[in-house]
């Protein structure tokens, strides 16, 4: 996203304005994007969209060097839907408070193979892929390891969520209970200072569920992902897969687990041109024995031009949400134009 205005905080008014250190900023992000989608095999009606969500951002530093950033989005047509706070100490690392934004815990993960516009699955075309999330999307508290605790490339993060199912709350309100679904914990790693070029990344998530007939769970959920991604020159490949057990205790068609295996690769033409071609498999093993695999692939193009960028998909799945069957095999494109100012 691209900045828009900048505001410099210096006070809030002249009784706190001994108090203020140093000033704040707030800023104002997002973009001018407008997109045609077009799907084999659905009726679209319009196919015009346009992007309509904006990002405040506040920061400001603390007289120890600590920096604190307020972050809030408002997505598509939406008044709000997700915030943060990330505190960074000089010494002992980031804390970032998390209202269900993503991009914390084992979420961070999902989808890490290299593109030129958008994930296998983030394209007009649905495709009901599940990936991994942990505590990602619930309301979560999150520490990040200093670097100097570290081998150089190498990041380290916890995340909690006191109510992993539960929804986000106010300040001085709670988010109440969620049939049996307790406290989630996630553990992120990632080291780019092995060999040039190279990133891996892994998570594991565990989320407390009540052993109970009357909660519909066996154990607790648990969640794994692994991968990497290499670039050497213009080109970028990636490898990955995940799990998760969802652990529920019905029988016949009910979901038991997801393994997920992702690749994909980028190759930037020049510094306004980029290709890339991702794929996603996803498995749905239920607890009768049977399994359903959704397939969802992508081809994207990006070209910039200044202040001006279009980007293209022509993405496909097969057995999309899982589904069985020639009538849940969909291909669609989608093309976009945005302008940064």
């Amino acid at each position: 996203m691209n900045k828009l205005t900048k505001i410099g905080v210096s006070a809030l008014c002249g009784s706190l304005a001994s108090v203020a250190a140093n000033a704040g900023t707030m800023e104002v992000l997002g973009g001018a994007t407008a997109t045609w989608s077009s799907h084999e095999g659905q009726v679209t009606g319009n196919s015009l969209g346009m992007n309509s969500g904006l990002t405040f951002k506040g920061s400001g530093e603390l007289d120890n060097g600590t920096t604190f950033t307020l972050t809030l989005t408002g997505a598509d047509q939406d008044a709000y839907s997700s915030g943060s706070i990330a505190m960074t100490t000089p010494s002992m690392g980031g804390i970032k408070i998390n209202q269900a934004s993503g991009g914390t815990g084992v979420d961070r993960y999902d989808d890490m193979m290299p593109t030129a516009w958008e994930e296998t699955n983030g394209t007009s075309l649905g495709t009901g892929l599940q990936t991994v999330a942990g505590v990602g999307t619930s309301m979560n508290i999150e520490w990040t390891a200093p670097a100097d605790m570290l081998p150089d490339g190498m990041s380290f993060a916890i995340a909690v969520a006191p109510g992993a199912a539960t929804g986000v709350a106010n300040d001085k309100a709670v988010g109440g209970t969620s049939g049996g679904v307790g406290q989630g914990l996630d553990f992120t790693a990632a080291h780019s200072g092995l060999v040039d070029g190279l990133n891996v990344f892994a998570g594991m998530s565990s989320i407390e569920q009540a052993n109970a007939a009357t909660d519909g769970y066996s154990g607790d959920r648990s969640q794994y992902v692994w991968g990497a991604t290499y670039a050497v020159g213009s080109v970028t490949v990636g490898y990955q897969e995940s799990r998760d057990n969802l652990q529920r205790n019905a029988v016949g068609a009910t979901n038991s687990f997801y393994e997920n295996t992702a690749y994909g690769i980028s190759f930037s033409v020049n510094d306004d041109l980029s290709l890339s071609y991702g794929m996603h498999k996803s498995e749905n093993n239920l607890n009768s024995g049977a399994s359903v695999e959704l397939e969802a692939e992508s081809l994207q193009v990006a070209y910039s031009m200044g202040g001006m960028s279009v980007k293209f998909a022509e993405s496909s799945v097969d057995n999309a949400s899982y589904t069985s069957g020639t009538s849940a095999d969909w291909d669609g494109r989608t093309i976009a134009l945005t302008l940064a100012f």
